[in-house]
């Protein structure tokens, strides 16, 4: 076989593993987005991103492989791959790994909750503790401000009559 067959064949390899590459990042956000909502502007600023970053991507290997030259058998190839891996694992895979670590997620808030407890207790303390202060600081303030008031009114019955 001729070498020129085999670096086509390679490249197309190449390309094809690229397409692979490429959807099982991308599955990596959609995990992500199952994990945390996200609002459509994210979604659209995410996506922006990666496809710049693949973009990127998919030059270098075209610019290592085949010196920077657009092949469409590579398009062809990166395509496949992008297709065969879709239609094959991904979905199982995004199911996988977004129910093991939502999983681990919940795990370690119930560990957190149970360990946050007795933070919890005191804080509810606390806030009841000075909400009740609270409350009475209210009542001897008013009272002062009726002392002060009715001080203040005899002063100035006392000062006018002189």
């Amino acid at each position: 076989m001729s070498q020129n067959i085999v670096n086509e064949v390679t490249f197309l390899l190449h390309s094809f593993l690229m397409g692979i590459i490429i959807t099982f990042v991308y599955d990596g956000f959609l995990i992500l987005r199952r994990l945390i909502r996200h609002s459509l502007f994210l979604i659209s600023i995410e996506d922006l991103i990666f496809w710049i970053a693949c973009a990127i991507g998919v030059f270098y290997m075209l610019y290592e492989e085949n010196n920077g030259i657009l092949r469409w058998f590579a398009v062809f190839g990166a395509s496949l791959g992008m297709l065969a891996y879709k239609l094959s694992i991904s979905a199982a895979i995004v199911n996988i790994v977004s129910n093991i670590i939502g999983r681990i997620i919940s795990a370690l808030g119930r560990v957190l909750s149970f360990l946050l407890r007795p933070l919890k207790f005191l804080g509810r303390k606390v806030f009841h503790a000075c909400r009740h202060s609270s409350k009475k600081s209210r009542k001897v303030c008013r009272c002062l401000k009726n002392k002060l008031t009715g001080r203040i009114k005899l002063l100035k019955i006392v000062l006018c009559k002189r």
